[in-house]
């Protein structure tokens, strides 16, 4: 008899703490390894890791990671945060996100360009105190 795997979801609240982003991962490994989705670990790690790096940069106060299964043994990396601005690469204007690739000696700019490179889908959320970033890996 074929058993059905029930989506499940789960939501970890991160101190604004240089630590976080690591707890985060850290987190995020042993979720994917007890629903026996460690293959996705490396790419949902690299996305997980830059939208925390985002998130811990550019505000000042908590911020979440939640990890959620999508359809045919997927999972959403999402992370929110108190900031309710949608940063460039993840915004878009008449269907057409505004991605403006960085210099080639430029020290920061790549980790959403990364995100979007690795994911299978991605996108923005508002939230009545803020936003998420999310992106889905299979």
């Amino acid at each position: 008899m074929p058993t059905v795997t029930p989506p499940w979801s789960y939501t970890l609240q991160l101190p604004h703490d240089p630590r976080a982003p690591g707890v985060a991962r850290v987190t995020l490994r042993a979720v994917l390894a007890a629903h026996s989705l460690a293959e996705l670990t490396p790419t949902a790690e690299l996305l997980a890791a830059e939208l925390l790096a985002n998130a811990h940069l550019h505000t000042t106060g908590d911020y979440g990671l939640r990890l959620r299964s999508v359809d045919a043994g997927g999972l959403r990396v999402g992370v929110w945060d108190n900031d309710p601005r949608v940063p460039p690469g993840f915004a878009a204007t008449d269907g057409v996100s505004l991605v403006v690739p960085p210099d080639d000696d430029a020290e920061h700019g790549r980790g959403l360009h990364l995100v979007r490179a690795c994911a299978e889908r991605w996108g923005a959320a508002e939230l009545r105190a803020g936003k998420v970033l999310w992106a889905e890996c299979r």
